[in-house]
């Protein structure tokens, strides 16, 4: 059974930088579409980038330019790459292992943007 584990997250000021890892065993890695997701308090949980195996990633509208999704295929390890945090952007950051599926998700790491 997959297992998700990320890490990374923590208190960082506005402008600032981190970068989240997840690492995925008992579960092969290509060629899943890995995601990473985010839910804030009282929202919910929404898309930040996905990746699939060899294609182009997507990012949402509010993260582009300021995010990196990649992926290291030997190390079965996601990454975001999250510069120029905004406090908009404090919320629990999930990996998501998704197409072709069955889904599995990690149990979260957090980030907080604030001064």
């Amino acid at each position: 059974q997959a297992q998700l584990v990320e890490s990374g997250g923590g208190l960082v000021q506005p402008g600032g930088s981190l970068r989240l890892s997840c690492v995925v065993s008992g579960s092969h890695f290509i060629p899943y579409t890995m995601h990473w997701y985010r839910q804030a308090p009282g929202r919910q949980r929404e898309l930040v980038a996905s990746i699939p195996s060899g294609e182009d990633a997507y990012y949402a509208q509010s993260v582009k330019g300021r995010f990196t999704i990649s992926r290291d295929n030997a190390r079965k390890t996601l990454y975001l790459q999250m510069d120029g945090l905004e406090p908009e952007d404090t919320a629990i950051y999930y990996c998501k292992r998704g197409w072709p599926g069955p889904e599995a998700w990690g149990q979260g790491t957090q980030v907080t943007v604030t001064a």
